[in-house]
């Protein structure tokens, strides 16, 4: 099991920044990989961010050079650094962790989400 909160959201300017952060407990141990995803009203959920228990990193083509992923050195810390922020980044932003035990059922967790408003 593992729970995860998020925090950072927020109302920003175009061209402003916020971080988010995602903290995880339980068996952390056993997280896999652990993703930022984003939802704007009237479109599809979008992967943003990714990074994996050895601290391999990758982007979605909208964010790149803009965003960056990073854990804390304990490791149930990821944070997401939002620079250049642009009105179309406008989302619910939500933390994922893919859940990987040596022995049991891999499956995803889901923090509740953090509204992110860039305003024009």
């Amino acid at each position: 099991q593992v729970q995860l909160v998020e925090s950072g959201g927020g109302l920003v300017q175009t061209g402003g920044s916020l971080r988010l952060s995602c903290a995880a407990t339980g068996s952390i141990s056993s997280i896999n990989a652990m993703k930022w995803y984003r939802q704007a009203p009237g479109k599809q959920r979008e992967l943003v961010a990714v990074i994996t228990s050895s601290g391999s990193t990758n982007y979605a083509d909208s964010v790149k050079g803009r965003f960056t992923i990073s854990r804390g050195n304990a490791k149930s810390q990821v944070y997401l650094q939002m620079n250049n922020l642009k009105p179309e980044d406008t989302a619910v932003y939500c933390c994922n962790a893919d859940y990987m035990p040596i022995f049991g059922r891999r499956r995803d967790y889901w923090g509740q989400g953090t509204q992110v408003t860039v305003s024009s």
